[in-house]
């Protein structure tokens, strides 16, 4: 059976609370009892000594001195609760007792001295004591003194009876009141669903309305407003990716078109064919390219997640990469300084950062200029290791540094125009460095050079 979140809320709230009315209605039971027996426990006793002194002793007799005084009303009527006295023998056998018992008996239990305790005359509670009775030191006898529980006991039953009928109709009442007050506390949740079930894909702009009060609420709805925010951008970047995607793939499909075209027009020569056929290639070569960079922005992460961490000396890593690169380094007569602090390593996939160190080191001997130097050096802070790759390159100006990590954008400069490759190097860089928790910071002045600043977290560290 399906309970309505409102419903779920009183009804927990009613259930604790039942569990805790339950325990104060027996405890004001048991106090109530306590109070109520500890009273007549205290009667008892005083008018057990008090009558002690009213006894004629003569050998091992016990009577009453004045018999006559238990004929007054406070000994005979129920008003004044009346106290029943007996006394008896050492042995338990009967010497006297007051008018008030008729032909009833109190019993008499053995070794149960100057102790209450529960009995009953003839059917009828009373409480009852039993009080030695001593002259000079010798105990001749027992006082046996008692009085009726039967009120103490009806106020007991009455409150129990009541406590009873109040229990449930409280309950109820509470309940009635706790599913109100749930319903107004989760109508601003209800609000909330109702706002985001109408956003869709095409209204992603829209926002919930925060409440008024800064609380756990207020708290919630800015979270899904963040999440919207951010499912926004993710949808502008997919559309952008989308076409920019599309646009990167149509435009050498267009000329592979083009130039096949050209060549069925009319019959052309051997090295017509063989020049239009290698520039296809080219072109098919660089699509395929485009496409094995966007397979790899698209499943960087899962990868990245499942590859194996081994330990790796990042120097080693630059060292590789810029083999790759020596002839181009030669060729614009860069130079190249790496400076790294003792004992640096990581505990990270080779590939990825491997990855990472080409496409940063590529840019940088791509827009450096000839004859100046590139810089590589790591060293440690607190427990993250700091890696900067600066260059004296070109530069990349201020509008053109927040986009640099979006797919396919290639800044323009005033010496190379627009950068030659597909603009999926540094999108998948940045999504490595994302998944391995590398924060990757790039600071740019035109004509003076980039700096790249890679900081390792701790748990790469090796």
């Amino acid at each position: 059976m399906s309970i309505s979140f409102k419903n779920r809320i009183a009804l927990n709230y009613v259930v604790a609370t039942a569990i805790m009315i339950a325990a104060v209605f027996v405890i004001i039971v048991l106090i109530v009892k306590t109070t109520v027996f500890y009273n007549l426990d205290k009667n008892l006793e005083f008018e057990a000594n008090k009558h002690t002194d009213e006894l004629i002793i003569h050998n091992d007799s016990v009577h009453f001195a004045n018999i006559l005084e238990w004929t007054e009303r406070e000994h005979r009527e129920v008003q004044f609760h009346p106290v029943f006295i007996q006394l008896v023998s050492l042995k338990g056998l009967f010497m006297d007792k007051s008018p008030n018992l008729k032909d009833a008996n109190l019993i008499f239990e053995k070794g149960n001295h100057n102790k209450q305790f529960n009995t009953h005359i003839k059917g009828i509670p009373v409480r009852q004591i039993q009080i030695p009775i001593v002259e000079k030191g010798v105990t001749k006898g027992f006082m046996l003194a008692a009085v009726s529980t039967e009120e103490a006991e009806m106020v007991i039953k009455n409150l129990k009876n009541v406590l009873l009928l109040l229990y449930p109709l409280v309950l109820f009442v509470l309940f009635g009141v706790a599913r109100y007050l749930a319903g107004r506390s989760i109508k601003p949740i209800k609000k909330i669903t109702d706002t985001a079930n109408d956003i869709t894909k095409n209204s992603l702009n829209e926002r919930i309305e925060l409440p008024q009060n800064k609380d756990e609420l207020y708290t919630l709805t800015s979270s899904i407003n963040e999440l919207l925010e951010r499912i926004q951008e993710a949808f502008e970047r997919e559309k952008q990716f989308t076409s920019d995607a599309s646009h990167e793939l149509r435009t050498p499909l267009a000329v592979l078109t083009g130039t096949l075209e050209v060549l069925i027009r009319k019959p052309r020569t051997e090295a017509e064919y063989k020049e239009k056929i290698e520039y296809s290639i080219k072109e098919i070569a660089r699509m395929s390219a485009t496409v094995d960079q966007l397979l790899m922005l698209a499943r960087v992460d899962n990868e990245i997640k499942l590859a194996k961490q081994q330990p790796i000396e990042p120097v080693a890593i630059i060292d590789t990469v810029l083999e790759r690169y020596k002839h181009i380094i030669k060729e614009q007569e860069l130079i190249i300084n790496v400076d790294t602090e003792a004992d640096i390593k990581l505990e990270s996939n080779p590939y990825y950062i491997d990855l990472i160190f080409d496409n940063l080191i590529s840019n940088a001997i791509k827009y450096s200029k000839n004859g100046t130097g590139i810089n590589v050096s790591f060293s440690k802070k607190a427990s993250s290791v700091i890696c900067l790759i600066a260059d004296q390159g070109v530069g990349i100006s201020g509008e053109h540094l927040d986009k640099i990590f979006n797919p396919f954008f290639r800044a323009k400069s005033s010496s190379h125009k627009t950068a030659k490759g597909d603009g999926l190097g540094l999108s998948i860089v940045k999504k490595a460095c994302e998944s391995m928790g590398i924060i990757i910071s790039i600071k740019s002045k035109v004509n003076h050079g980039t700096t790249v600043t890679l900081t390792f977290p701790p748990n790469l560290n090796s």
